[in-house]
């Protein structure tokens, strides 16, 4: 991937344009995420995480830098479902976590801040209706993408999109059908087919 992955406080200050004792002054708050480099202790800020800063900040984000967030939770109780788009995600390039139920999706949204979340919509305890309409109503995450992995109902199905699903995946489901539909929701300069 041709994507920036890394940005030196200067080009963050350029960004946004500030002085770069600015942007050292917002990650040493832990306002910005960022790490220290050995030896010479300069930071470095991960691109995703500048996005989310921006974003969080109401922020305009640079064309450049959209695209970069390649994260993909999956939010699925049964193991081997799970097991198996991971690895299918994994493969094509994507940065993947996994959460077996609702309540655990919730935790992993807020840490992992995905572009995207695969999502059964029968799970014990919080459904995949339930996850929806919590992440649908959390400000922060509006612009996750859902994709619905599930066997339920085309009726069931159906109900996911007037919930706020962006797609819709059947069980059962062809691999090249999940990249392509991962691919399509994240957008432009994500893994394709091609990776595999």
């Amino acid at each position: 991937m041709s994507e920036i992955q890394v940005l030196t406080t200067g080009e963050a200050a350029k960004y946004c344009g500030v002085n770069f004792r600015t942007v050292i002054r917002w990650i040493e708050r832990g306002r910005l995420k960022a790490y220290k480099l050995p030896g010479r202790g300069d930071h470095r800020i991960q691109t995703q995480d500048f996005v989310t800063f921006l974003r969080d900040n109401s922020m305009p984000v640079p064309p450049e830098l959209v695209g970069a967030n390649n994260r993909v939770l999956i939010i699925e109780d049964q193991p081997e479902m799970a097991a198996a788009i991971r690895r299918t995600l994994k493969r094509a390039g994507y940065e993947v976590e996994v959460a077996k139920d609702g309540f655990i999706a919730g935790t992993l949204l807020m840490r992992h801040n995905p572009a995207l979340v695969t999502l059964d919509l029968k799970m014990p305890g919080m459904d995949g209706y339930q996850v929806l309409n919590f992440i649908r109503e959390q400000e922060d995450h509006s612009q996750v993408k859902v994709l619905v992995i599930s066997a339920e109902t085309r009726e069931g199905l159906n109900r996911a999109m007037t919930a706020g699903a962006d797609d819709i995946l059947p069980k059962p489901f062809d691999n090249s059908e999940l990249l392509t539909k991962v691919a399509e929701l994240i957008g432009e300069g994500q893994p394709a087919l091609e990776t595999l």
